[in-house]
């Protein structure tokens, strides 16, 4: 459960006393009107790291700001609306969230100044926060959440459908050892890198494994990879040089190359697989697909809620 009446409560204590000295208006929804304190506790929902910032950073607290007023005029005609569909909640479940949210606390003093801080010291009014909290998510459920679900089926339609979206290009897995010379190199510094080269080029057909090679890139090699035990992962065909692919196209699986002089700079690959060009399968990418068109449903559902409620609502943003 999101719990709407501010997680960020145990956030710094300075903050949580401006908001309760104000209690400015921001917004009328149908009459019910939304504080400053509320579009503060949304700000923090939206940019948690304002604690360790001291504060909005400037060139993002306008947009943080008309986020968090859209969010809880949308919250506000989300309960709203799950009231004049007569919801209820059962008290049990009642129960159980307000202990929940009083476990948030790392003491009842913690709690006690919360709940004369921001609800008059009043149980009833918890009470009340957390139903209209439980009542929100119960509607985005209703609405949102159980209709965004898509099936295994809706998934692969949308693959069979969109077939370009699927294609993987032709590409390469392949971990590099490079001698690279300086700058604007001497005829004599050129020279000294074609050395170095055939010595690591030596050390590298010793290799192996991918292992063997990577321990061995880390250690000599003077590219950036070299970090990454040499490791480029997989390459698309159109983006390697030509010399590379010219190597490439002629080795197995588990080959290393020779001297391949790209420029001034030496390289050995280790060609780890090759991809030929073709569809990833769908099993390969149903879960996440059905994750990116549920995420993709949430907001268009969302929106289209949205618009609804506002169409037959008076919002007034003050």
């Amino acid at each position: 459960m999101r719990v709407h009446l501010s997680t960020w409560a145990l956030l710094l204590a300075p903050v949580f006393a401006l908001s309760a000295q104000s209690g400015k208006p921001v917004a009328r929804v149908n009459g019910a009107v939304l504080t400053d304190r509320d579009l503060l506790r949304e700000m923090y929902t939206i940019f948690p790291y304002a604690r360790v910032h001291n504060g909005f950073p400037k060139p993002m607290e306008a947009d943080i700001r008309n986020g968090a007023l859209k969010m809880i005029v949308f919250e506000e005609l989300v309960y709203q609306e799950a009231e004049r569909r007569k919801m209820t909640v059962p008290p049990a479940k009642l129960d159980r969230a307000v202990a929940d949210f009083r476990k948030q606390f790392s003491t009842e003093r913690e709690f006690q100044q919360y709940l004369k801080t921001e609800l008059d010291g009043s149980q009833p009014q918890l009470r009340a926060k957390v139903r209209r909290s439980l009542l929100i998510d119960r509607m985005l459920k209703l609405e949102v959440a159980d209709k965004a679900l898509v099936s295994l089926a809706e998934a692969r339609a949308y693959y069979d459908k969109n077939p370009d979206r699927f294609r993987m290009p032709e590409s390469f897995a392949l971990q590099t050892i490079s001698v690279v010379p300086p700058p604007n190199s001497t005829p004599e510094q050129l020279k000294e890198a074609a050395q170095r080269a055939a010595v690591a080029l030596h050390q590298a057909k010793l290799t192996h494994s991918y292992q063997d090679f990577g321990l061995l890139a880390e250690k000599i090699s003077e590219d950036d990879y070299r970090v990454n035990m040499g490791d480029h992962h997989a390459v698309e065909r159109n983006l390697l040089p030509p010399p590379v692919l010219r190597a490439v196209l002629g080795m197995q699986d588990g080959q290393v190359s020779g001297l391949i002089q790209v420029d001034q700079v030496y390289t050995i690959v280790r060609l780890n697989g090759h991809v030929p060009a073709g569809m990833k399968p769908f099993a390969e990418v149903k879960d996440s697909l059905r994750k990116q068109m549920e995420r993709d449903k949430t907001e268009r559902l969302r929106s289209s809620l949205d618009k609804r409620l506002r169409a037959k609502a008076e919002v007034e943003e003050l």
